[in-house]
């Protein structure tokens, strides 16, 4: 298949079936990066009222270096995947002190910046400023991989610089940007991960994998680490109606947003038997009331955690020498950044 006639296919298709979103609207470089980075990992229905009200809050890329971090932590509660958010702070902060605000035009510069990899790099690029080269996401990965019939596994340095090259080449000479929507759109709504729609599909009769009935084994990604099980159990700190919690800092998840006090366990155990170990049991003196929750199953992409919340209404609660522990009332607690597992537990809380 000839590289023209791939691009004429594909972006003959996009004209006719594309969504209309607010980013596509738009060549400015700013409002196409913060809509690529939240999208990473969200949907994009998920997506559509965070880049919404980020463009509302920090309409500018100067706004958001401006900010606060712990106010874009707050502003991105409920995404996930935090470093996204700290990262598009470095690279704002970036952005000004480096190029007095204004976005560098080439792949290459794009590169260069914090939390811009190769994929976001080459969507601005060729978005906003028309450089022709190809973006490659899983949509784009299983287009090709299906429409050239190519097996190598695709998160292979082998398969990423294949992948890679063959997209560079397929790349439209005369609009990059809307050819890399195009190949985008149609993996997303079209050349779906199951059921695509191969019978109304442009490629129906060139497409290697539909030939050779090899749809439902492309691609081929290598088979990643296993999921890691955590147990956790909260303690929910109460005095007159103040919450103690802390802003994490540990190398692990939710670096930089705000828990309770918690214990954690390499299997799964009774709650009654951490509220009576010896080195708990310090939190549970002079207490008028334990509740212990449900039990709560939060997922992650490489961790499962179960988690039990362990309420505890005390007039003289323990507080260790812990500065980074402090009481919080419940609408300072609204306005902190919190994992959206804390978020679920509160918020079905004051349904009660």
């Amino acid at each position: 298949m000839g590289r023209r006639y791939f691009s004429d296919k594909i972006v003959e298709w996009y004209v006719d079936n594309r969504r209309s979103l607010p980013w596509r609207e738009t060549t400015d470089p700013y409002k196409i990066w913060l809509s690529e980075v939240i999208l990473q990992q969200t949907r994009v229905v998920q997506g559509i009222p965070y880049y919404q009200q980020f463009t509302k809050t920090y309409p500018g890329i100067k706004k958001i270096a401006e900010a606060p971090e712990q106010e874009i932590l707050r502003l991105w509660q409920g995404l996930g995947y935090y470093t996204r958010a700290r990262n598009l702070h470095r690279c704002a902060k970036a952005i000004v002190a480096r190029y007095s605000g204004k976005f560098p035009e080439t792949f290459e510069e794009l590169r260069k910046l914090p939390g811009i990899g190769d994929y976001t790099a080459a969507a601005i690029a060729s978005f906003a400023f028309g450089e022709r080269v190809a973006v490659l996401d899983g949509n784009v990965f299983r287009v090709l991989s299906r429409v050239f019939g190519i097996d190598t596994p695709i998160n292979s340095p082998e398969g990423k610089k294949e992948f890679s090259l063959l997209a560079n080449e397929l790349v439209s000479e005369s609009n990059p940007g809307l050819h890399n929507q195009a190949v985008m759109e149609f993996g997303a709504l079209f050349c779906t991960p199951q059921n695509p729609k191969c019978q109304d599909c442009p490629f129906k009769n060139t497409c290697i994998a539909r030939r050779h009935d090899l749809i439902p084994l492309l691609p081929v990604k290598k088979q990643g680490k296993k999921s890691r099980i955590r147990y956790f159990f909260y303690l929910v700190v109460e005095k007159n109606r103040t919450f103690l919690m802390k802003k994490r800092k540990e190398k692990d998840i939710w670096h930089g947003l705000f828990d309770f006090v918690l214990i954690e366990k390499t299997k799964p155990v009774n709650p009654g038997r951490v509220v009576m170990e010896e080195e708990n049991k310090k939190w549970f003196q002079e207490v008028e009331d334990i509740r212990i929750s449900k039990r709560y199953k939060h997922i992650l992409t490489h961790q499962t955690i179960h988690c039990r919340f362990i309420h505890i209404k005390t007039k003289r609660p323990f507080v260790p020498g812990d500065k980074d522990l402090s009481f919080y009332s419940a609408r300072q607690i609204a306005r902190l950044p919190k994992p959206a597992l804390i978020s679920r537990f509160l918020d079905e809380q004051n349904e009660h």
